[in-house]
């Protein structure tokens, strides 16, 4: 699938080693990108100015800095490391993203691509949530630290590219799951936390599992390889700071969802819902018309294929 527009460009992806970032990496790949640089944290820590220039400069080539930079990187987690870290989740992410951006701009990098992240939506969004509607109230409270630092990438490619005529872009990928995803239940997502606690029990021989909440809110998932696609479709076609979702366009129920991953997995014992753990958001659906319109992406992997897809790699490396 190689891309004319990407031959001899040269593209750092940061979170490059992670779950979404391996596989921007491996589409970025077989697109025939000139280099593909993942700096790691060990050698560069993205809050500190100091290790960004230092970036900057170590992957320039003859004076010239790279051509893109895919801004993947963050401090993530479930609803309950989100309760744990709302101080550390706000820090990090926003001290990432500003720095980045700004270091960027003055380094003359020809474009940013930012993620942002659903969280960053009102907590009562009309569904499906539409992009004009980011700014019509308050995130839901557990994650609204980790949402509202994110939105800034949003704020600051708008002004950026308004005062400099910076090329700077904000992408609203919904939850994502599928291989190599995060399946430690301290800080994993819903997906995979499932997965895991179905497993372990069935291979437990446990007649019960409990999981969070009351089953009852609503989520969209987007399989990892999909939200790769469309990155890397908006990283080449897309040239505007107006946020744009990244979504499957399909609304599930968690109580739902459950028995997906029940089926999936092999499950036969029961599911006890702990209702004095919170729910979170109460729906969440995005309108995917943008992406589609704007960068010709819709997503293509079927929710039950990806769930089982998700089941067997775990089976497979856990």
């Amino acid at each position: 699938m190689a891309s004319g527009f990407w031959q001899d460009k040269r593209v750092i992806v940061t979170g490059g080693a992670g779950f979404l970032g391996s596989f921007v990496c491996q589409k970025l790949d077989e697109r025939g990108a000139g280099e593909v640089i993942v700096p790691r944290s060990a050698d560069y820590d993205l809050r500190e100015k100091d290790a960004i220039c230092q970036l900057i400069s170590d992957t320039s080539k003859n004076g010239k800095p790279v051509n893109q930079i895919i801004h993947l990187a963050a401090n993530v987690g479930g609803i309950g490391a989100n309760r744990e870290h709302p101080g550390e989740f706000f820090y990090d992410n926003l001290m990432m993203g500003v720095q980045l951006i700004h270091e960027s701009y003055k380094a003359g990098i020809g474009k940013f691509i930012a993620t942002g992240t659903i969280c960053a939506y009102p907590k009562f969004t009309p569904v499906p949530f539409k992009e004009e509607d980011l700014w019509s109230g308050y995130p839901e409270e557990t994650n609204a630290p980790y949402g509202l630092a994110k939105k800034m990438m949003l704020v600051q490619s708008q002004a950026y590219r308004e005062e400099y005529g910076y090329n700077s872009i904000f992408i609203l990928p919904v939850n994502l799951y599928g291989p190599r995803d995060n399946f430690d239940l301290n800080s994993s997502h819903v997906i995979p936390a499932m997965i895991r606690k179905c497993i372990e029990a069935r291979n437990a021989g446990a007649k019960s599992i409990t999981l969070w909440g009351d089953g009852s809110p609503s989520r969209e998932f987007l399989y990892v390889e999909d939200a790769a696609e469309g990155l890397v479709l908006a990283a080449e076609k897309y040239n505007e700071s107006n946020p744009v979702n990244l979504g499957s366009g399909r609304e599930i129920k968690i109580r739902d969802l459950a028995e997906i991953i029940v089926t999936a997995t092999g499950f036969k014992g029961e599911i006890i819902w702990d209702s004095g753990k919170p729910n979170g958001q109460p729906r969440r659906c995005l309108d995917t018309l943008k992406a589609q319109e704007l960068f010709g992406f819709t997503a293509q992997m079927p929710f039950e294929e990806g769930v089982k897809r998700t089941v067997a790699w775990y089976e497979a490396n856990k």
